[in-house]
Formats: C-alpha cells, structure tokens, sequence
C-alpha cells in the first residue's frame, strides 16, 4: 500500500513537471514559431524567431549604435530615432514583422493601412500590449494606453482644456515662457557673438514652464515638481522597455523597484 502511494506521487510529480515543461515550450517556441509561419503565409516577412529575445538584443544594438554618433543637421531623423524599425522596413517591406520578446510585431509603414487602423472604430485594433513587461504597467497609467469605457471616460474629462477658444487665450502665456527663453540664450553668447546650445533640454524645460503656468498657475513651483517627476517616471519606463523581463522581478525590493512603485 505504501508503495502505491509513493508510485502515486511519483507519477503525479512526473505529471505536473512535463504539464510545466509542455507550456513553457509552447509559450516559448511552438506558439511564436507557429504565427510566424501563418505571418509568413499573409506574405508577412520579418527576422526569424530567436528564443526567449526575439529583436531585442538587435533593436538595442542599432539604436545604441546610432545614439553613439553626433546626428547630423539634416531632417532624415528615423536612422538616428528609430534605426531598427527603419531598417527592417528597408529590407522587409512597408508591412513587415518584427519580435518583441516571444510576441510577434507588425511594422506598418503603408499610409493607407495607417489610415485604416486610426480611424477603425469598431475595436479590431487594440493597443500595442506592454504588458510583456509587467515593470511598464506599473508607471503607465496615461490615455495613449487605456481602452474602452476607461478611455472614453479620461478622454471626456481631458476634451475641454484642449478648446481652441481656451488654447487661444494661453497663446500669452506662450509668448511670455519664449521670451523668457531667448532672453536666456541670449545671455549665454561669448563676447565673440557665437554659442552652442542643447536645445532638447531647454525646449523641455520651455514645455514644462508652460505646462506649469497654463495648468497651475499660481502654484508653479508645484507644477514644476510634478514635470521633474514624470521626467524621471519617463526614463524608468524607458529603462524597463529596452530591457528584458525576469519573472518575478518585479517584487524583489531593488532601489529602482522601490522608486518606480513611490
């Protein structure tokens, strides 16, 4: 009797690792292989599948690549912003795939089918999914990634501060926050009459003073806090999107878990 029951467990034991082993291969390799090939039947070409990674380590690779050279002046910014998506486009096609970890990805470059999608309102296009990373869900909350009767409801509620009658009567306050900034610049050109500026960090700081004062008005320096938090909320979440997920990390108490979550 004893032995049976042990026979028992052992063949339960068995039972449970080979269900754990059979979804984690379907999860990781049969699924992605299997809508790759029905992709591919669409005439849907992209990279091929790599395990667990899929694009990322290249999608990494090219955009540090093109971040580590000075950009040129010139308006052909996507070799430069978005290498990878560009480049795949180039040798794949205006609809092509790419991977994001085990999940399949279209790129679309087509117009036409840009068009189709925005304007779709029956909810045949969902939002991209970031929950591939569960460590985004926690800091994106904002309504480019909200669906349904949630969207519906914040887009309500946001429609009014964007009324052309209120946008025009700010226009002051735009003017005011520009002069500001160029009597800034200006204050920083060598006896020499020439100087060089970043202007990224400046024209942030000029869209975070207009924010402050069309918004808070008089509670500027509040407005002002709020902009450096979500400066930094951006960067965590940028952070978290151009690395790869470890089950289970998001719960271990690190410095950067436990700002995300504060």
């Amino acid at each position: 009797m004893e032995d049976l029951k042990i026979l028992s467990l052992k063949i339960t034991a068995l039972l449970l690792v080979s269900y754990f082993f059979l979804k984690v291969f379907y999860s990781i390799w049969w699924k992605p292989k299997w809508l790759e090939r029905r992709l591919k039947q669409q005439g849907i070409r992209g990279n091929p599948y790599k395990l667990l990674i899929g694009d990322m380590k290249d999608f990494m690779k090219q955009i540090t690549e093109a971040w580590s050279k000075p950009m040129s002046l010139s308006h052909q910014i996507a070799p430069r912003v978005d290498p990878f998506t560009l480049n795949t486009a180039q040798k794949y096609g205006k609809v092509s795939l790419c991977w994001a970890g085990t999940t399949p990805r279209l790129n679309i470059m087509d117009p036409d089918i840009i068009k189709e999608v925005l304007a779709n309102k029956q909810g045949h296009f969902g939002i991209t999914p970031l929950a591939l990373n569960p460590l985004i869900l926690i800091l994106t909350e904002g309504l480019t990634l909200l669906e349904g009767e949630t969207w519906a409801t914040h887009r309500r509620i946001m429609t009014p501060a964007f009324n052309l009658e209120k946008l025009k009567g700010m226009v002051s306050i735009f003017a005011e926050s520009c002069v500001l900034v160029v009597e800034k610049w200006k204050k920083s050109i060598a006896l020499g009459g020439t100087c060089e500026i970043d202007v990224w960090p400046e024209f942030q700081d000029l869209t975070g003073d207009i924010i402050s004062r069309t918004a808070f008005g008089s509670n500027f320096n509040e407005g002002n806090q709020i902009l450096k938090l979500q400066r930094e909320l951006q960067g965590l979440v940028v952070e978290a999107m151009q690395s790869l997920y470890i089950p289970g990390l998001r719960f271990i108490p690190t410095k950067k878990n436990r700002r995300r979550k504060s």
